[in-house]
């Protein structure tokens, strides 16, 4: 039996780009190549989400309630966000087009990217490739974008935030 050492913040994308993708019938090369991570990488995380349970013992069906029930209750407390200085980047939490629209506020929060369109606040994102991955998939980049909501927005927010991305998982896998 392996000894669990903690998540890692790239545990959470690799969950949900499982939950992104079409079907069971994904592979790990498609996670890899999806995420910009290693293969090695993918492994791990499989075998860490697996213990902590927000995978089924097999590593092929992702536990939504139990992450959604994470996300909800111990995100910000285990991957907490530091707001940076202003910089050019991708639109996330509720700047993101999910919930700009929901929400009125004067601050903008990007993930750094200097060929992002939009200026805001820095929030760092859970890996250093989350960018590349979340512009090649619409609902990874939607989930991540909530997922930032309910790590750094008032209460409102996340309860909005979390309705969303449980829509968002019970319209995967249907």
């Amino acid at each position: 039996m392996k000894a669990h050492n903690g998540m890692r913040p790239h545990d959470v994308v690799v969950l949900l780009k499982i939950i992104a993708l079409p079907g069971e019938n994904w592979l790990k090369k498609d996670l890899s190549s999806g995420l910009f991570i290693s293969p090695s990488e993918i492994s791990e995380s499989l075998n860490r989400s697996m213990i902590a349970r927000l995978i089924s013992p097999d590593k092929r069906k992702v536990q939504k309630n139990a992450l959604l029930k994470f996300i909800e209750n111990g995100i910000g407390f285990v991957f907490p966000v530091e707001i940076g200085a202003i910089v050019r980047g991708m639109p996330t939490a509720h700047s993101s087009p999910l919930l700009q629209e929901l929400f009125v506020s004067k601050t903008v929060y990007v993930w750094p990217d200097p060929q992002g369109k939009s200026k805001g606040k820095a929030v760092a994102p859970l890996y250093p490739n989350q960018v590349k991955a979340a512009l090649e998939d619409q609902n990874l980049y939607q989930m991540l974008s909530l997922v930032d909501a309910i790590r750094i927005g008032k209460p409102r927010e996340c309860e909005k935030a979390l309705e969303l991305l449980r829509q968002l998982f019970n319209r995967q896998y249907a």
